[in-house]
């Protein structure tokens, strides 16, 4: 759980904030901070209308903008104390056929936020990664290795300024739009006579959207600058989760799709002299040297770290925590 109070008075803009993400997250600030204001930062006009039937409290604002525009963006920046990038186009297929789009939404997106929030001295940053930006095989995950780059690199030109951007990276997260979960569901509704499945062998992370919202929150009192913050999180096999949502409906197997991994990988094993473990959490320490130098095997929050042995790799299949069916069931009650 985070420190509700550690955001008290502050001012906090969700960039894509009409999201799964986005809207989870301010319903939790809601609810559980004082916040000076909260800024919804994204594209669609349609989105938005429907967020404010549902949240209009008087610290919340609308704020109609892409992260590729830079004017529009350092208008909504002004005086704002904390940013979550959470902007970014996600399908993976769309992203095949339409690279250019992708790349000027997720890369060049990514270093508008970083070089508008550096002048509009932004204290912190913190910006949405995912699995498939390691090791990345399609080009959705090689935009996002480049924005956690620029994230991460962005703390070595800071100068005097007090701003600083870390990352946060996690895997699937149960029920968001998107996802395999909804799919299922909806076979089960129309009563489909099978399921497919790409891989029997296929392995994912799972993480539910309070989960994430609490461990981004959490970032900002954890975070000194450059980190990827990895939680740890339980893993399930895609023929147990299509059990677990479709129990009785036979499996047909379809094969991986194009830009499809069978394991998803969120610590590789080629950053392990980099990786740090601590009780809940996995911090990949930056690559570069900045100019201050900070000791991250000890948070702000007094949290200890120890590294983790040479060619260790957080991996789906390898995980120690592995979800029961029971469990998905119960993740997925309302």
């Amino acid at each position: 759980m985070f420190n509700s109070e550690f955001f008290e008075g502050k001012s906090i803009l969700i960039t894509g904030g009409t999201g799964s993400f986005g809207k989870k997250c301010v319903q939790t600030l809601l609810k559980k901070c004082n916040l000076a204001r909260i800024i919804v930062y994204s594209r669609d006009e349609l989105k938005q209308y429907e967020m404010q039937q549902e949240f209009n409290s008087p610290a919340m604002r609308y704020f109609i903008g892409d992260v590729r525009d830079r004017d529009r963006l350092r208008l909504a920046l002004r005086d704002v104390d904390y940013v979550i990038h959470a902007a970014a186009l996600k399908q993976i297929p769309a992203a095949e056929f339409n690279p250019m789009e992708c790349i000027k939404t997720n890369i060049h997106g990514a270093n508008n936020v970083v070089d508008i929030a550096l002048g509009c001295n932004v204290e912190k940053v913190v910006a949405l990664s995912t699995d498939k930006a390691v090791n990345p095989i399609n080009l959705y995950g090689a935009t996002k290795l480049a924005a956690d780059k620029l994230f991460v690199a962005a703390n070595n030109i800071v100068g005097p300024s007090k701003t600083r951007y870390s990352v946060v990276r996690y895997g699937n997260v149960v029920g968001s739009r998107g996802s395999v979960v909804p799919f299922f569901q909806k076979l089960v509704r129309e009563s489909a006579e099978e399921v497919p499945i790409t891989d029997s062998r296929m392995t994912r992370f799972w993480i539910t959207l309070e989960q994430g919202v609490d461990l981004v929150l959490n970032s900002f009192e954890r975070m000194q600058g450059g980190e990827i913050f990895v939680p740890k999180i339980p893993s399930m096999k895609i023929v147990d989760l299509a059990e677990a949502i479709a129990p009785g409906i036979p499996h047909k197997t379809v094969g991986i799709r194009p830009g499809e991994k069978l394991h998803e990988v969120m610590c590789p094993g080629d950053s392990s002299h980099l990786t740090l473990e601590f009780s809940d959490h996995y911090v990949i320490t930056p690559t570069i040297g900045f100019v201050w130098n900070f000791d991250f095997t000890i948070n702000p929050l007094g949290e200890r770290g120890i590294p983790v042995k040479d060619g260790f790799e957080y991996r789906s299949d390898n995980n120690p925590e592995w979800i029961t069916k029971t469990q998905l069931r119960d993740m997925l009650k309302p």
